[in-house]
This record gives C-alpha cells, sequence and structure tokens, in this order.
C-alpha cells in the first residue's frame, strides 16, 4: 500500500464536505492505498476548532508533517479545489510528492 495525503474540501458546507471526504477515502482504499485525510481527523470535537486561526494552523502543519511520509498526494475536485486544498497542493509539490487529481462524480458535464 502506498501512503496517501487526500485533499477534499473541509470549510463551507461541513456537513456535506465531510460525507465527500469519507467518499474520498474509500475510494482511496479501493485502490488499495492507505489515505490520510487530516481534514477530517483533526477537526473532530475536542481535537481542534478549524474557525480558529491558530488552531487550524496548527492542524494544516500536523498535517503537513505527516505528509513527509507520504507517497503521493489525492485531489479530490468534484466540489472544487478551495485556498486550503491548494496549500496542500504546493506543499506536495514542494518536497516532490506526486500529485494526482480525482473525481468520484462520474457525470462531470
Amino acid at each position: 500500500m502506498i501512503l496517501v495525503i487526500v485533499e477534499s474540501p473541509y470549510a463551507g458546507d461541513i456537513l456535506a464536505n465531510e460525507a465527500y471526504a469519507r467518499r474520498a477515502l474509500a475510494d482511496s482504499l479501493a485502490r488499495g492505498e492507505a489515505p490520510f485525510a487530516s481534514h477530517l481527523l483533526y477537526t473532530q470535537p475536542g481535537v481542534l476548532d478549524d474557525t480558529d486561526p491558530a488552531e487550524r494552523a496548527q492542524g494544516i502543519a500536523a498535517g503537513f508533517a505527516w505528509g513527509e511520509r507520504a507517497e503521493l498526494t489525492a485531489v479530490y475536485v468534484d466540489r472544487g479545489v478551495t485556498p486550503g486544498m491548494a496549500q496542500g497542493i504546493r506543499a506536495a509539490r514542494a518536497v516532490g510528492r506526486p500529485v494526482t487529481f480525482r473525481f468520484l462524480d462520474t457525470d462531470r458535464s
């Protein structure tokens, strides 16, 4: 299994974005990968508050630390690319980690 950082939207419609991120994790697992989505883990109640800039920065830094071990960043783009996702893409490219763009929804017309 390869270690994969999953990038998907979080802010905005949080409930829909969390559901989408869970689908992205399932897709990655179905591909035989070992995915990690820090934005789902660190935003759980009692962990970090994504609306607090300092805590958000701490979560992003922790996610990037995990990313140093990853072999691929998979960007799930059906719901668009947010500024946070763009930051993750830049971080992956900065360390030479491959980035792939994926769709879960088959109707992209």
